[in-house]
Formats: C-alpha cells, sequence, structure tokens
C-alpha cells in the first residue's frame, strides 16, 4: 500500500550548494543521489532508474547541449526529465530550453519553487510513462493476435481435410480466446478498481487531516475570531439600544402628530416595546444560565486512528521531515504504510458535551462520539479494510487544569446523539436541568446555545497575542498539548449565545442562536434555564438557522 518514492540525481560541483539540494529534495520525499561529474550523473541515471535530474549549466560548460542530448537519447535513460540550473537572466533560461532541458530554474533557487517544479516534471513523467505503457501493451496485444491468427491459419490448413475435427478446432481455439479475454478484463476491471478505492480512501484521509487547523492557521484563525468578538458579544445590547431609540422617536412622533396618525404610532409603539421587553428577557435569561450552568458543560477531543482488519496493524506515516512534518509525494499529499516505527495517523475531532445524569453521565451528538458516522469522505475505507477506531476521549470542563478521560456508553438507534461516561475524579459539577416536555420549547420563545464553537481557535482567540504564540510554541501543535496548556492556563471556556426558536418540529428544533462547527453537542436552554435540545447540524460560520434535537430523545440513553 506504500507507494514508490520517486528518485532525483544532482550534479552540482559546489559542496554547499549540492547539499542545499540534497536536503530540499528529501525533504520533499523523494529519493536523492548526489554526483560530481557528467559521467558520474550518467552512471547514477541508468543504475538507480533515476526519474529526474537536477543539472548545473555550468558543470557541461560548452557541451551541454551533448550533455542534454545523450541523455535523452539513451533508450537506458528513457523518459528521464531535466531540470537545469542557470543564471539569473532571461536569456541564460531561454538558452537552457533552447537546449533540450524540461525545465530551467535561476538561481538563486527558492526552495518551495525548487519542489514545485519537480513536482510538475514528476507528473508529466507519470504521463509519459502510463502512455507509454498503454502503447507497449496496445503492441502486444497486437503481436499476440497476429500470433494466434497465423497459428490458427497453419492449424486450419493441416486439419483441411478432417472437417469435423476442423470445426472442432476452430470453436476450441476461438473458445479459449474468449475465456482469455474475459479473464484479462476481469483482472484490469478488479485492478483498476481496487486501485482507485485505494487512492480515493488514502484522499478522503488526507482531506480530513487537511481540514484541520495548522499552527499558522490556528493563530490567523484565532486573530480573525477575536476581531469578530465583540460585534458577536455586543448584538444583543445593540438590538436593545436600536429598539429603546426606536420607541423615543415614535413617541416624539406622537406629539406633534394628527388624530388619525396616533393611532398608527401608538400600535408601532406598542409592536416596539414588546419586542424591546423580549430582548431584555432574553438578556436576563442568559446572564443567569451562563452563570449557573456554563461549569458543567465540557469541550470534548475524540481522537481516532485507522486499523488494518486483515493484519491488525494501524495507519502509519511513512515518516517525518526535519520540520516534523509527514513525507509527501510528489502531489504534496502525506505518504501512508502500514510498515514501520512512524507516527500513527490519527483524525482530531472537537466537539460539546454536558453533565445530564449522576455519576459523570455527559451527552452529546453521535457524530461527535463516532466521527465516521454517516460521513461519506470516510465510506471508502472499509472497501480497504481499514476500520476507524477511537484512541482516546478526553473532556475539558471550565475552571479545570487538566483533561478528564472519557468512555462511550450508549449509542442511540433513533437519532444523532450518544451518551458518554466522565470519570470526574475529585471535580464537583452538577448535571444541567432538563425539561423534556413536549410543550418545553415553543416557537418565538429566547434561547440560549452553549458550546465551544470552532474549536481550539476559539479558545485561543480569547487569550491575547503573545499567550496564544506561547502556548503553540510548547505544544509544537500537537492539539493534545494545546488544550493541556490551555486547561493548565484556565484559558478554556465555552460560547454562550442567545436568540429564539424559530419553528419546533417533531424531531428537530429550529433556532437562531449563533453558533458554528464544534458547537455540536451542546446544550440549548430554554428562558427558563433548563435543557430543551442538543445542538447538532449548524451552517458554516455564524448566524443563519441551526438544528437541534429534542432534549426528550435522550430518555432512553439516561434510563429516564
Amino acid at each position: 500500500m506504500e507507494p514508490a518514492r520517486e528518485k532525483v540525481v544532482i550534479l552540482e560541483c559546489e559542496p554547499e550548494a549540492r547539499q542545499n539540494l540534497l536536503t530540499v529534495v528529501q525533504h520533499g520525499g523523494y529519493q536523492a543521489a548526489l554526483s560530481e561529474s557528467a559521467e558520474d550523473a550518467f552512471e547514477a541515471v541508468r543504475q538507480a532508474g533515476a526519474d529526474l535530474l537536477l543539472l548545473n549549466a555550468n558543470m557541461a560548460g560548452e557541451d551541454c547541449r551533448e550533455v542534454l542530448a545523450e541523455l535523452k537519447g539513451s533508450a537506458a535513460t528513457q523518459g528521464l526529465r531535466v531540470i537545469l540550473l542557470v543564471g539569473n537572466s532571461a536569456a541564460d533560461r531561454a538558452l537552457g530550453l533552447n537546449l533540450g532541458a524540461d525545465d530551467v530554474l535561476s538561481r538563486p533557487w527558492d526552495a518551495d519553487e525548487l519542489l514545485a517544479r519537480v513536482r510538475a516534471q514528476l507528473r508529466a513523467k507519470r504521463a509519459e510513462d502510463e502512455l507509454r505503457a498503454k502503447t507497449r501493451i496496445a503492441e502486444e496485444g497486437q503481436q499476440i493476435a497476429h500470433t494466434a491468427f497465423e497459428a490458427l491459419a497453419v492449424t486450419e490448413k493441416m486439419t483441411r481435410d478432417a472437417f469435423s475435427l476442423d470445426r472442432a478446432l476452430k470453436v476450441g481455439v476461438a473458445a479459449v480466446f474468449v475465456i482469455a479475454a474475459v479473464m484479462a478484463g476481469i483482472f484490469f476491471l478488479y485492478s483498476h478498481r481496487a486501485n482507485k478505492e485505494t487512492q480515493r480512501a488514502y484522499a478522503a484521509i488526507a482531506k480530513l487531516e487537511g481540514g484541520l487547523t495548522r499552527q499558522q492557521d490556528l493563530i490567523a484563525e484565532a486573530r480573525k475570531l477575536r476581531a469578530e468578538s465583540p460585534a458577536l458579544a455586543g448584538a444583543v445590547e445593540d438590538d436593545k439600544q436600536q429598539l429603546q431609540q426606536r420607541a423615543e422617536q415614535l413617541k416624539a412622533k406622537m406629539a406633534s402628530a394628527g388624530s388619525d396618525q396616533v393611532s398608527l404610532l401608538q400600535k408601532d409603539l406598542a409592536e416596539t416595546n414588546a419586542r424591546l421587553r423580549r430582548v431584555e428577557q432574553a438578556g436576563q435569561a442568559g446572564q443567569s444560565i451562563i452563570r449557573t450552568d456554563v461549569m458543567s458543560v465540557c469541550l470534548l477531543h475524540v481522537t481516532a486512528a485507522f486499523r488494518h482488519i486483515a493484519s491488525g496493524k494501524r495507519l502509519r506515516y511513512a515518516g517525518l521531515n526535519a520540520q516534523g512534518e509527514p513525507l509527501q509525494d510528489s502531489d504534496g499529499n502525506p505518504i501512508y504504510t502500514l510498515e514501520g516505527r512512524g507516527p500513527e495517523v490519527h483524525l482530531d475531532v472537537f466537539g460539546t458535551g454536558f453533565l445530564a445524569g449522576p455519576g459523570g453521565l455527559m451527552v452529546t451528538n453521535r457524530h461527535v462520539a463516532q466521527p465516521w458516522w454517516e460521513n461519506e469522505d470516510l465510506g471508502s475505507l472499509a472497501n480497504q479494510g481499514l476500520q476507524p477506531e477511537i484512541v482516546q476521549i478526553d473532556a475539558y470542563f471550565p475552571d479545570a487544569p487538566r483533561a478528564f478521560p472519557a468512555r462511550i456508553q450508549k449509542i442511540s438507534s433513533q437519532t444523532d446523539l450518544a451518551l458518554m461516561q466522565v470519570d470526574l475524579d475529585d471535580l464537583r459539577r452538577q448535571p444541567l436541568q432538563i425539561d423534556n416536555r413536549k410543550e418545553a420549547a415553543v416557537s418565538g420563545q429566547p434561547v440560549v446555545a452553549i458550546g465551544y464553537a470552532t474549536g481550539l481557535a476559539a479558545i485561543l482567540a480569547r487569550a491575547d497575542e503573545a499567550t496564544a504564540q506561547d502556548i503553540l510554541a510548547k505544544s509544537e501543535g500537537d492539539p493534545k498539548k494545546i488544550l493541556d496548556e490551555l486547561a493548565r492556563r484556565n484559558l478554556i471556556r465555552p460560547l454562550a449565545t442567545q436568540g429564539h426558536i424559530g419553528d419546533v418540529l417533531t424531531d428537530k428544533i429550529v433556532f437562531d442562536a449563533q453558533t458554528t462547527s464544534g458547537g455540536s453537542g451542546g446544550p440549548l436552554f430554554n428562558q427558563d434555564g433548563k435543557v430543551v435540545g442538543v445542538t447538532y447540524a449548524v451552517l458554516r460560520g455564524f448566524g443563519g438557522s441551526n438544528f437541534g434535537i429534542p432534549i426528550r430523545f435522550t430518555d432512553s440513553l439516561l434510563g429516564q
């Protein structure tokens, strides 16, 4: 399952430049060989079956055209791609291309640009090799068909006088060819499909890993959220001020309005005051809930791995480069393997949970507890014998300096809910009050949603820039270490947002309290401070209509 690493030969006489090229090529995930002369380079290319040559134009001098012609014309180096390292003028680059190089790169070169050009040339080589292989197969097939035709003609001539035997022989030969063609077609389809499924499975893992935030991305996202947080926090206060100003304007108009306008202005004022009372009521309910119940809402960090069912081995990275990042193939994707001692491939998922029963019983979403549930990106893994499995679940509570281990207790068969058991040890936290009546959630009533929306980035956003940078530097980008450091500094606290219920359906509550990914599994409170729903589906970004599962669906999990 581990792809072959492509080979690059480096022909450079200057020691420091040669070592720099070697370092960049190896960090790109390729095999590399060094040469100090054109003869050594030819020998290395022939013996190693190299895919690409990095050639210093000054090494070949005036014979550069002959060197390139010999490399390109030799059967032993068929398909070899050559990148010529030239001076920094346009004339040097044009001369390099005219001499027959596949690409040129001016000195001083940039490491990222060099790797990008290497990848581009290797992609072109793979396409040529594939076309060449298909052409060879077609030619071989044509030769086989020609040979078979000649054999059939000789057989027919030899058995012309034996009609019955001739007829049987023709049928038999035809049957052999048909069976061979069918078997070849089945083999081709099976191998093509297996390779396609493998690539899709690895692409799904790479896509999910690519969605996880790295250090520099975490800092950028935290800065963005830090800039937006005052606007989010002040949204309710802005609504209140606008309604108060509207009421004052209506009162002023009524003082000078005619009798025919007073009744309309009075009606408008009554509606404005009613809206103002609802906003104030929602704010008071939200403040009460935030003070009393936020301590029982935790951030969940779920770590999953991928095990090969047949061998029992877990999927790993082929290795790490000097920056501690996984080795990549020519397309920039991590290289995976089932062998070696490289780090295991882990998927880090963040969500929200809340205490809902005695003994540390905690409610969250099923798609948080089992990240692969109804996940199309991971659907192809089972076809390749890879089974995702939970490695570790950690719960982080506000004002708690460490993580608390959790495990899955029950999974709902009806909806997107799961029950976990968290070992609280000496931590004192009370279960939230639940109202599982159907009438507990009513359209138009205010609600408060609490959760860890946007995960790590939102938590880092509440720290100053220097603190966030220090935490990321100490943790080396490891999500577990980042969370442990945040907990030690007492920086883990959920977001609480206010809104109203838009609609109540049999199996869902529609509300507009702002939330986003990471808030899944968080509690939804009504104006009485009781949990009436569990957030399970959110739109991208803050705002819009979000969805919660009525809390009564947890009755079977909690044994009520």
